[in-house]
Order: structure tokens, then C-alpha cells, then sequence
């Protein structure tokens, strides 16, 4: 956690509402830092729907494997999150360490143990000692109140200078319904399916497998279109949780993710996934700038994807962002390594509304002194437009400081 916050945080934190049947407690449990909260108790009332969409690496960590493994249930009664350690890349320790966690987090709270899901954050390959929960989650079960998602959020955080939260409300039938959603993730992030650590909750009553249908679609243009590095880790895990509370005031059951009354509904749940994975490019390590990259004229969406997120993750660009360069040669050289279609002649390249380039060659009116200038701000938002198709799409991400450097060279020490 930094000591100094993100110049790109948000001016204001939103209230942030109770919702029915979410309890949360936090405490310090000593897994690597001192003097702060680093394990999060969230407790579920009994029928609480669950769906999760985890990392795709290859060599994900131990949480992830117990979580997808568990989903298959769809009930959830307890989330425990801990920061400091990932617990990935630890072998039979970390599944060890993964049942023990299961196991005392199942006797805290009285489930199956089927019904308690994990998530750890922090440095990957040292071994978690899952016995410093012993206790300290027993008694955070007592504690937990329908509450604090700010000391929730705080909890979780690692590289991150800010708690990242946000907050919607909608109607669901004749019921008002609240969707409740905390992230962390400053570094190593280029999504795949999921975030860093990201945790929905709502009083909505959505069945496992139309929540299941939601989350996964919902991720595509949110989370699944940010990077801070390129980096997707071991341990990229986003839970929804239904408790179901607000069929007491007149919500109807929902079994299906097609149903017609659950369309404000999926608004309201795509902007607080969306809110919360611009506060990730915000709190991107070292970050100065953040940075909105649209391709449109490409052939298909999937192509412009490629192409911005291409741009997105290049050192180069990011570096050129960073020192307020306005340099459109890389982004061109981004474009025509991504791999698809494009070409050079019809391609025009905009910074800030400015645009510097125009089919295939400098524009004929750019004015240097005016671009520079427009590169000063903290908000940047590259056009790329390649002229070939209807293809389109945006991804988030951050320009590339030498505060990374530090941040990540001493990330160990």
C-alpha cells in the first residue's frame, strides 16, 4: 500500500448502501504487513447465490482452483480475502493452506465448507500460513456488520494507493435493489476473464446460472478491457453475490439472464463492473496519466480489440504518454504489429480530439505547440481510426512511469 495516493483517484468516495444479507469484517492477521488490515470476512445469509469468472493463466493460484471448483454448487454463505501473500505457486502447501482456510472459516460461521470461497493477493510463491486465521476469523464472524465496504476495499489492497468501491441502485420489479462491487489491482494487469480481486454483492434475486451469464458478459468490455501492463496474473478473481433479500419487497425471481424484467438491472450491474475497472487503470503503479484508447473503421469489434489493447500494453507508447509526447509513430508501429488487418495509407491517428495524423501521413494542419499542450493533461484519449470496416471498441489503461520501476523493483524487498 502506498503511502502517497494516485493523482487520477477519484475526488469522492460514494456512500456506499447496506444490502440485506452481506455482513463484512476486517483485521489484521500479520500475513505479511504490519500495522494494518490484511484479511477480509464477508458472511452471506443461507442462500446466497455465487458466480465467478477467474484467471485464465496456466498456472493459476490456489483460491482460484478451490473457487471454480466450488462455484458448481452456486451457494455461497462466507468470502475471505487476504493480502500480502497469493498463495500461487505453492504446491501441495497452498491447497493445504486453501482447505485449512475452508475449514476454519466453515466452523466460524456454521456452513459446508463448499460454501466458503477464497481469494488471496500479494507476493506469488511463498507459502500462506493459513493458521494465523485460526481465531482471528471466529471472531470476525461475531464482528460482522452490514457495513463498512470502504475498510472492506481497504483490506484488500496491496500496490494500490486508494480503496476502490462503487455503488448503484436500480429497480427490480417494484423493488429497489442495490449492487454493492470493491476492487484491487494496481500492477500485473492485463485481465483474462476476470480482475485482479473484484467482489459484486447485491440483494437481487438471481439464480446461480443467470448471474453466472451476467458476470460473464459484463466482464468483456469492463475488466476484460483494461491493462496496466500486459501482465494477466495467477490470482485475477471476480465473485458475485446474490443474497436474494429483496423478493421480500416485491422483486421477482429471476432464473433467467434473458428475462426482460432484469434489464435496468444489467445497466446498473455493467456500470459498477465498469466503475471499478476505471478505478484499476486510475491506480495503475506509478501512473500519471490515464489513458482511453478507441479504434473504430476496423474490420470486426474483435479486430479493434487486438489493435487497442496492442497500443495499450506498448512500453512505448506508454512511456511517450508519460513524458507528454504526443509521439504518433508509435502508435502506428503499435497498430501494424497487432496483427490485423490495416493499412497504412487509410489510417489517422487523433490525441485529445487533436488529430496529428491523417491517411497514412502527418496531417497537413498539426500544430505542435497545441498538441503538446493538449498532452499535459492528466486525461488522455487516443483515436484511431482505421477505415476498413464498422468495427469498434475502447480499452483503459495508463501511461508507463519510472515509479513502476521502483515500485516493482522493490516489490519483495
Amino acid at each position: 500500500m502506498s503511502s502517497s495516493v494516485s493523482p487520477l483517484a477519484p475526488k469522492t468516495v460514494p456512500d456506499m448502501p447496506v444490502i440485506a444479507g452481506i455482513r463484512l469484517a476486517t483485521a489484521e492477521a500479520g500475513i505479511r504487513y504490519k500495522n494494518r488490515t490484511d484479511v477480509l470476512l464477508a458472511v452471506m445469509d443461507k442462500g446466497t447465490a455465487v458466480a465467478g469468472v477467474f484467471t485464465r493463466s496456466k498456472c493459476p493460484s490456489a483460491p482460484v482452483e478451490w473457487c471454480r471448483a466450488k462455484l458448481k454448487g452456486g451457494k455461497a454463505r462466507a468470502l475471505v480475502v487476504n493480502s500480502g501473500n497469493a498463495n500461487a505457486f505453492t504446491g501441495k502447501t497452498g491447497r493445504a493452506s486453501t482447505a485449512l482456510t475452508a475449514k476454519i472459516a466453515a466452523k466460524a460461521v456454521g456452513c459446508s465448507e463448499s460454501e466458503i470461497f477464497l481469494a488471496s493477493t500479494g507476493v506469488i510463491g511463498e507459502p500462506l500460513d493459513a493458521t494465523k486465521f485460526d481465531g482471528v476469523l471466529g471472531r470476525l464472524a461475531e464482528a460482522a456488520e452490514p457495513g463498512d465496504y470502504l475498510a472492506a476495499a481497504k483490506a484488500i489492497m496491496t500496490t494500490d494507493t486508494f480503496p476502490k468501491v462503487a455503488t448503484a441502485t436500480v429497480k427490480l420489479g417494484k423493488a429497489k435493489v442495490t449492487i454493492n462491487g470493491m476492487a484491487k489491482g494496481a500492477g500485473m494487469i492485463a485481465p483474462d476473464m476476470a480482475t485482479m480481486l473484484s467482489f459484486i454483492f447485491t440483494d437481487a434475486p438471481i439464480a446461480p446460472a443467470a448471474l453466472q451469464a451476467l458476470l460473464k458478459s459484463g466482464v468483456e468490455d469492463t475488466f476484460n478491457a483494461v491493462t496496466i501492463d500486459g501482465d494477466t496474473s495467477t490470482s485475477d478473481t471476480l465473485l458475485a453475490f446474490a443474497t436474494g433479500a429483496a423478493a421480500e419487497h416485491g422483486a421477482p425471481k429471476i432464473s433467467r439472464a434473458s428475462d426482460p424484467c432484469l434489464k435496468a438491472f444489467v445497466k446498473a450491474f455493467n456500470q459498477v463492473l465498469a466503475n471499478l475497472a476505471e478505478q484499476v487503470a486510475r491506480d495503475g503503479e506509478g501512473a500519471r496519466k490515464l489513458v482511453e484508447i478507441t479504434v473504430e473503421g476496423a474490420k470486426t469489434k474483435a479486430s479493434a480489440r487486438k489493435i487497442a489493447m496492442s497500443i495499450a500494453n506498448s512500453p512505448l507508447v506508454k512511456t511517450a504518454i508519460a513524458g507528454e509526447d504526443a509521439n504518433w509513430g508509435r502508435v502506428v508501429m503499435a497498430v501494424g504489429k497487432a496483427g490485423e488487418p490495416a493499412d497504412r495509407d487509410k489510417l489517422s491517428i487523433s490525441f485529445n480530439g487533436i488529430r496529428v495524423a491523417k491517411r497514412g501521413a502527418r496531417d497537413p494542419d498539426y500544430d505542435e505547440a497545441q498538441v503538446s499542450e493538449a498532452m499535459k493533461a492528466p486525461e488522455i484519449a487516443i483515436l484511431v481510426s482505421l477505415g476498413l470496416g464498422k468495427g469498434r471498441d475502447r480499452v483503459m489503461t495508463c501511461d508507463l512511469t519510472k515509479e513502476y520501476v521502483a515500485i516493482n523493483g522493490d516489490y519483495r524487498s
